[in-house]
């Protein structure tokens, strides 16, 4: 079947690439839906993200993002599609103070938007028919009612890969089929050390 694929790059990042080792952040999108979904046509690959921005622990943060968005644009049938980052002074709980509570003033980064895109665009694909099957790869439990009425107004089938551990998955997510991603998935769908693009080579972060 021809089966759009919706990507939740903070869930995907934050749930199965992050503090894994190497060998996992240079992840080749299509190759990754083409193991997932052996039996259909990958037509469409959206991927949801925001940019980000340098921080004086990792000046180099935007640089690598930067390439990897080239890298997954070299990929014919994937779209970017971008929401923000928010970045507030707030103050929070230290964990385990002991006896008194002490606050301390933290810099809190939160995504705003993503989740509302993917929302948007798997309904008007759904919408438009430009798909027979929609896959959701993330475990964001705001997305519960997109994919029920996808399913139940639209009529469309929608799977859920979670890319966070079993034990975190949300259960509030009612596909019509679930996946689980697996680590051996992620190393095994890389892209080369080395791409190209109009404006020239993209090289493959160090430590990634």
């Amino acid at each position: 079947m021809k089966a759009n694929v919706y990507v939740d790059g903070f869930n995907l990042y934050y749930g199965a690439l992050k503090n894994r080792g190497p060998g996992r952040k240079w992840l080749d999108l299509h190759a990754l839906c083409q193991r997932l979904l052996p039996n259909d046509q990958i037509h469409r690959i959206r991927y949801f993200t925001a940019l980000v921005s340098a921080r004086p622990n990792d000046p180099q943060q935007p640089v690598r993002q930067q390439a990897y968005l080239r890298a997954i644009r070299t990929l014919p049938n994937v779209s970017v599609h971008y929401g923000t980052y928010v970045t507030r002074h707030t103050n929070m709980p230290l964990v385990k103070p002991g006896r008194r509570k002490i606050m301390v003033e933290v810099l809190k980064t939160e995504e705003k938007g993503s989740d509302v895109n993917l929302a948007t665009y798997l309904l008007l694909d759904a919408f438009k028919r430009d798909c027979q099957v929609a896959v959701v790869i993330s475990n964001d439990a705001d997305l519960k009612e997109p994919i029920a009425l996808a399913q139940s107004e639209l009529g469309i089938l929608v799977g859920v890969v979670n890319p966070h551990p079993p034990y975190k998955r949300s259960r509030d997510l009612q596909p019509t089929f679930f996946k689980q991603l697996r680590d051996s998935a992620v190393r095994a769908s890389q892209f080369p050390s080395t791409l190209r693009d109009g404006r020239g080579k993209i090289f493959k972060p160090s430590g990634w």
